[in-house]
């Protein structure tokens, strides 16, 4: 039976919310869900696809979600298929006390595009409070001479719950004397009287004692109980009356605790006990009682608490004045409270977007709600920002505002914002509230690679070793991330008959240029390319620069020689000396006359008349491959070495001997000096040795065989450097073998090389 009541209510419940639901579309009203109070977490209110006309993929891709006030979100928001549920049990008590209706504004966002529809939840009442007397015992003294009729005011129970689910009705126990009346009071309350149905009589009957029971509405009816003593007392026919029944007064919400609010005054015609009046509130409220005291003397009423008008407006205050006779009167007090402006505006941010991106324009970064828990002008807000930021607020409705970029950003310029959102109010003072939010910027590829040059010159020496690094390129790009790697790359060159791809290559993530091949000055002298930068973004940016490769020759520098014009065939004109850093056979050489500008001069023995003349000589080495160098010679023709013909070549030997040249010259006489000495100390010793001397002045000389001769084999001509050999002859062989000497005075620039070649015929 219970379980289709429980479902006769729900389906009367779900038809009612269709048609208000229909009638709140109709009207543009807010959209309104029903929930009674301590239900189910999980509880199911309602479709919000189907409410909006929305289908399930359109409404999960508008991104909805649920807002409101309250300190803990009491909706929760299925977004995929748009279910409202309950995300915790309601109290309705707790939520909005005596209020009626129970109504829990909230909204529904949708992010995507931005829209915001009003929405309320009201939470029914169901009967989970007891009715209550603040009293255990309730006190009247009577006067014996009262008439059959009078009523008597008793104390209302207390409900926390509201409609039907109230106080609905009061009762008696069973008695002879007296019944119950029950009416509504202005203020709404059900109060109930005591009316006395026969006489008193005190010597009969001094005391009664009753029970008064106070019944709710709801289903099943809660009650509550209190005693109700009667004390008959003698005659007392005139009860207290206050001066006026309503004071109304106005109390600021910033009043110091215990200031006197207002003060109300009864009087009594009676005399003695009976004249004597006691002031005290009657039906007061706990939260009345928190708050507000009364002398019971003055009838003074005084602050007990802080007051807050954010929480309660209005307070309806009954006062009663009894007598030493217990005859009593009421008055009500009214307290305004009026507001102050002591709540500063509040934002709350629904969504923030960061980052970013740097050529966003009119794009949502922000949305929030703004607020202030104050009335009038109090409550009145205007919400700013810095003047100097590419964004700007608009407002929306609801008190709601959204954050859009009001000019595309641009991140190399500026790569974080951090915005303070001002919200004044227009209360005295004026309060503000700053909130403070950071917005990233992300990057875009919108900046190409740049070099840092515009062209490059590079040199290589002709015989280099292949992949040798003959250069570096640079790029860079002011962008970030992926968007600033930058790579290199090989253009075509503009000359399709170079062979580009293998003379040099890159390296594609440093820009390390590197010759793959071993170059030539007499085939390539110089090559161009270009060469491409493109960074990771996407799309791709890229710039090019010009790389001018310019190879440098091996050739050693022109050596003068001065040839008497009178010279015959086979005059020695120089001596060509090489050095070879390898050693074994691939340091032997050979040379050989490439060309000059007079072949016959030198090749077939006629002289010529000419003043001058260019010889190339080439030198070989004997390994695998076989590697060349060359020289070029000048030789001037001359009449005489004391006159030289001008040009560039008389400048030049008419020129201050090199320093390094006059230590040669040095060199090269000490070693002939000690050649002949050595020389002549050979002589001396041999014709000492077959004189046979034996006296004091003859050479002791150690008897053998003398191991070898030394031989000079410097020759005469321009050499770079004196030699010794020292040659030792076999006996019984056809062939001579000879060793290296060190040079006597070395030359620095020749120090770790050997000596290129020594020729001795056996």
């Amino acid at each position: 039976m219970d379980a289709r009541v429980e479902c006769a209510v729900q389906q009367r419940q779900v038809l009612f919310l269709c048609v208000f639901l229909g009638m709140s579309w109709a009207a543009e009203e807010p959209l309104v869900y029903f929930v009674e109070e301590e239900a189910e977490r999980g509880t199911l209110l309602a479709n919000l696809a189907h409410d909006l006309g929305l289908g399930m993929e359109e409404l999960s891709a508008r991104e909805p979600r649920v807002i409101s006030d309250q300190k803990i979100g009491f909706l929760l928001l299925d977004p995929l298929t748009g279910d409202v549920s309950l995300n915790e049990k309601l109290d309705r008590e707790e939520l909005c006390g005596p209020k009626e209706p129970c109504v829990l504004p909230f909204q529904l966002l949708m992010e995507k595009p931005f829209e915001i529809f009003r929405a309320k939840l009201w939470v029914r009442d169901i009967n989970d409070h007891s009715p209550v007397f603040l009293d255990r015992e309730i006190l009247l003294k009577i006067l014996e001479s009262t008439t059959p009729g009078a009523a008597f005011l008793l104390q209302s129970a207390q409900d926390s719950d509201i409609g039907t689910n109230n106080v609905r009705n009061y009762t008696i126990s069973p008695n002879a004397y007296f019944h119950i009346s029950v009416h509504n009071g202005a203020d709404g309350i059900i109060y109930p009287e005591l009316v006395l149905d026969r006489p008193l009589d005190r010597e009969e009957v001094p005391e009664l004692s009753l029970i008064l029971t106070a019944l709710d509405g709801g289903s099943p009816p809660r009650s509550g109980t209190t005693l109700v003593r009667i004390l008959v007392l003698d005659i007392n026919d005139n009860a207290p009356e206050f001066v006026q029944p309503l004071y109304k007064v106005q109390l600021c919400e910033d009043s110091p605790v215990g200031s006197l609010v207002v003060t109300v005054s009864a009087r009594d015609l009676d005399t003695g006990s009976n004249g004597e009046i006691v002031y005290a509130f009657f039906y007061a409220t706990e939260r009345i009682l928190n708050t507000f005291q009364i002398n019971p003397t003055s009838g003074s009423v005084y602050l007990k608490a802080e007051l807050n008008y954010e929480v309660i407006q209005t307070y309806t205050l009954t006062i009663q004045a009894k007598d030493g006779g217990g005859l009593s009167g009421k008055c009500t007090v009214v307290i305004q409270v009026t507001d102050i402006n002591d709540n500063p505006p509040e934002l709350l941010m629904s969504s923030l977007t960061s980052p970013i991106q740097e050529n966003s324009l009119e794009t949502v970064v922000a949305v929030f709600r703004i607020r202030d828990r104050d009335s009038g002008n109090n409550a009145k807000m205007v919400c700013s920002i810095q003047d100097d930021l590419p964004f700007v607020l608009k407002p929306s409705v609801e008190n709601y505002y959204t954050l859009v970029t009001d000019s595309p950003l641009d991140r190399e310029e500026r790569a974080e914002y951090n915005i303070t959102i001002t919200v004044t109010d227009m209360g005295t003072p004026r309060l503000k509230t700053e909130h403070n939010i950071t917005v990233l910027v992300s990057d875009v590829n919108d900046n190409a690679p740049t070099f840092t040059q515009t062209s490059y010159t590079l040199w290589v020496r002709e015989n280099n070793s292949p992949a040798l690094h003959i250069g570096s390129v640079s790029a860079t790009d002011t962008d970030a991330g992926a968007n600033a790697q930058v790579t290199y790359s090989l253009l075509p060159p503009p000359d399709p008959l170079v062979p580009l791809a293998s003379l040099v290559s890159i390296n594609t993530d440093n820009g390390h240029l590197f010759a793959l091949t071993s170059l030539d000055y007499e085939a390539l002298r110089a090559f161009e390319f270009h060469v491409g930068a493109t960074d990771r973004g996407s799309p791709a940016l890229s710039s090019q620069a010009l790389v001018r490769v310019l190879v440098a020759d091996n050739a050693s520098a022109p050596c003068t020689e001065l040839v008497p014009r009178a010279a015959e065939p086979g005059y020695l004109v120089t001596k060509v000396v090489a050095v070879d850093g390898d050693a074994g056979q691939n340091a032997w050489l050979s040379y050989q006359l490439l060309k000059a500008t007079e072949p016959g001069l030198f090749g077939g023995g006629r002289q010529r008349r000419g003043a001058h003349a260019r010889l190339l000589s080439e030198r070989d080495d004997n390994g695998e491959p076989p590697l060349s160098a060359s020289v070029t010679l000048h030789v001037l023709l001359v009449d005489g070495f004391a006159a030289l013909p001008a040009g560039p070549e008389a400048e030049a030997a008419a020129a201050p001997a090199d320093p390094l040249t006059v230590y040669l010259v040095v060199a090269l006489a000490s070693v002939s000096s000690l050649f002949l000495f050595s020389v002549l100390v050979f002589v001396a010793v041999r014709l000492c040795r077959r004189g046979g001397a034996a006296s004091a002045g003859r050479c002791p000389v150690a008897e053998g065989h003398f191991p070898g001769h030394l031989v000079d084999v410097s020759g005469t001509g321009t050499l770079s450097q004196s030699y010794q050999c020292e040659v030792g002859l076999m006996g019984g062989s056809g062939t001579g073998e000879f060793k290296f000497l060190k040079p006597i005075l070395p030359n620095l620039a020749f120090q770790n090389l050997s000596v290129a070649s020594c020729y001795l015929n056996p």
